[in-house]
């Protein structure tokens, strides 16, 4: 029988305010995104540009901060770090510079006063931002909850081999 060892683990979860202040943000952001394009002079087609363009800004920020933490973590891991095909890494970052070019070259050309053009840029840029913190946010607890859930499994499985050990020994 091997002897119990006890290890104390902690698990680091962000705190209420850091949640609360991450998804204000984001709301916040994607509200001044809103109003600036929905209040947008000039023709239809320049507004449904600039939309489709911060939709895929938004998603591609979603999408490489997804891609950058899972590379990290399998080099930490000491997996190989390109565990994703080369041509996945070209995607991935090829989208996102991408995305922020077409968009703010749309955004100069449009022929809208500056400090419209600077709402819309300073509030683009918010939202890029903030959406980077929000997948870093919802990684982190994701990955806190695995960790918790595992950890939970041990302990449950422990407290069963101790019990059948425990029933086995008083059987004898």
């Amino acid at each position: 029988m091997q002897p119990f060892s006890s290890t104390t683990v902690s698990i680091q979860r962000d705190s209420r305010a850091w949640q609360f202040q991450t998804w204000a943000s984001f709301a916040i952001a994607v509200f001044l995104c809103a109003t600036g394009l929905s209040w947008l002079p000039g023709q239809a087609l320049d507004r449904a540009f600039m939309v489709m363009g911060y939709v895929f800004c938004l998603s591609t920020a979603f999408m490489l901060a997804k891609f950058v933490r899972d590379s990290e973590q399998a080099a930490a891991a000491g997996a190989d770090a390109g565990r994703d095909v080369p041509m996945w890494r070209l995607v991935v970052w090829g989208s996102f510079f991408t995305a922020m070019a077409l968009t703010g070259w749309g955004l100069v050309r449009m022929e809208i006063n500056d400090a419209y053009k600077a709402f819309l840029g300073v509030s683009w840029l918010f939202l890029i931002s903030s959406a980077f913190t929000l997948a870093k946010t919802l990684r982190d607890r994701h990955e806190a909850d695995l960790t918790e859930a595992r950890l939970q499994g041990r302990r449950s499985a422990r407290a069963e081999t101790s019990a059948a050990t425990a029933a086995v020994a008083a059987a004898e």
